[in-house]
């Protein structure tokens, strides 16, 4: 980083609040500022990555301390600005009413639409510009789940919410479904007080989780976790996780959806978000019948595209396991019965297995 321009106390404060309105207006639903301090969350990352909790997620071990020091992974770093984005496009189908229906794919809400980390990108080096325009050259740095970076920690030092039992950030005006990106600079700017907690004695999001993921109030382990198990997890499906996976093909929302606090959720305001081809409440069987063309075509500027088309196949396959028996359903595992992947082939014939035995 260079060197931020000489600026008096008052004008970095006037500074700070000029950023959280330029954040609005560049469609970020909020911006708040925190030091650089994490030693809490570095030891309990610590703990976590020790319990194996993370499973093959290896880069969460990878760079060391970087994640958990800000100015390790970006030299100068003095403050970050952290920003969030809604997700839940308006006219979306209920979200219960997919995971009700076996007959249909459940996607999380946040991979509906247009894959958002080049977005948010773009508008964070936007809002850079906009801080370049008055103090002239000073180093900074944008991340959008890009980097070794505690988002949801520095999110929460940063005031714009609190890391609920399910590990997810909580804002008690917006609830959890937005997006966190962060600026890393070398202004010395005011912090903002840090987010209290306000789980108090709920515990839902530990009681519905489907596979048991959630070990108790901030204790996750991944190896469980549906997000997990269709996205980062790239082999098997372990056989006693599969059924409660029902018919979720990318991620899982339900430690979301029952937070009392998600009834204060926002609707987004970006038109990308909105969901494409169908897939807040497609059927698996049309799913499962994709090409790998007509896979690519589909997720094309999408975060489903990161699961793979053979994950994608997979993760189907599993939901259509789960689903009510049909004649289409087993003509339609039937088809990929012989798929040229040992892994399709395995999570088919379990599939099979449960309608015919």
């Amino acid at each position: 980083m260079s060197t931020a321009a000489s600026l008096t106390a008052p004008d970095y404060a006037v500074l700070a609040r000029d950023i959280k309105r330029w954040a609005i207006e560049l469609g970020f639903a909020e911006a708040g500022i925190s030091g650089t301090e994490l030693g809490e969350d570095e030891q309990h990352l610590n703990r976590w990555l020790e319990d194996g909790h993370h499973g093959e997620m290896e880069y969460m071990a990878r760079h060391g301390a970087k994640r958990s020091r800000p100015a390790e992974l970006e030299p100068g770093t003095q403050r970050v600005i952290s920003v969030r984005m809604d997700y839940i496009p308006p006219g979306t189908h209920n979200a219960w009413a997919v995971l009700e229906d076996g007959e249909a794919g459940y996607v999380s809400r946040y991979a509906l639409g247009r894959d958002y980390h080049k977005l948010m990108r773009s508008r964070l080096q936007k809002l850079a510009e906009r801080i370049h325009a008055v103090v002239g050259d000073f180093g900074y740095r944008a991340y959008v789940d890009s980097a070794p970076v505690l988002e949801k920690a520095l999110a929460r030092n940063a005031g714009l919410g609190w890391i609920g039992k399910h590990t997810v950030l909580i804002n008690r005006r917006a609830g959890s479904y937005f997006f966190l990106g962060e600026l890393y600079t070398d202004l010395p700017l005011p912090v903002d007080t840090p987010a209290s907690a306000h789980c108090g004695s709920c515990s839902r999001c530990i009681e519905i989780c489907p596979t048991q993921a959630i070990l108790g109030p901030y204790r996750l382990d991944a190896r469980r976790c549906i997000s997990y198990l269709t996205i980062e997890l790239k082999g098997s499906i372990p056989e006693e996780l599969r059924a409660p996976m029902g018919n979720r093909i990318f991620g899982c929302d339900d430690c979301q959806l029952i937070c009392p606090w998600n009834k204060f959720a926002q609707e987004a305001t970006e038109p990308d978000f909105a969901p494409r081809h169908s897939l807040d409440g497609a059927k698996l069987v049309e799913l499962f019948g994709w090409s790998e063309e007509a896979f690519l075509k589909h997720t094309e500027g999408m975060a489903i595209r990161r699961t793979g088309y053979e994950g994608w196949l997979r993760n189907i396959a599993v939901a259509l396991g789960n689903a009510p028996s049909s004649a289409a359903v087993t003509a339609a595992l039937q088809a990929r019965a012989t798929h040229t992947s040992s892994v399709v082939r395995e999570h088919v014939q379990w599939a099979l297995a449960r309608h015919h035995g």
